[in-house]
């Protein structure tokens, strides 16, 4: 192999382990897209799911699955509802 052959083959190894450092996406992969909505009706939600910032997605995502198979809800972490949930996991979690 010539000079500019392994020349060639470094270069991609460089830029190959240099560009797999870059993040991919800027606030992570998170599950929630958008600012999700105010509130759900108590009585259709069947499983509630708090998930903390970490190193995936830098916010904290309240994931409600409703009832009757009709699929899943973001809540605004930052409305009234979402933040008396977060509060009340987050004090059965420390119980735990």
């Amino acid at each position: 192999m010539n000079v500019n052959g392994v020349a060639i083959v470094l270069a991609v190894i460089f830029c190959a382990t240099a560009v797999q450092g870059f993040p991919m996406f800027k606030g992570g992969r998170c599950l929630c897209t958008g600012p999700g909505v105010k509130a759900v009706k108590v009585a259709n939600i069947e499983k509630v799911s708090i998930i903390y910032p970490s190193n995936n997605c830098d916010k904290t995502e309240v994931i409600i699955t409703l009832k009757a198979h009709k699929g899943q809800r973001c809540l605004n972490p930052k409305e009234k509802q979402a933040s008396i949930i977060i509060k009340v996991g987050y004090q059965i979690t420390c119980i735990l």
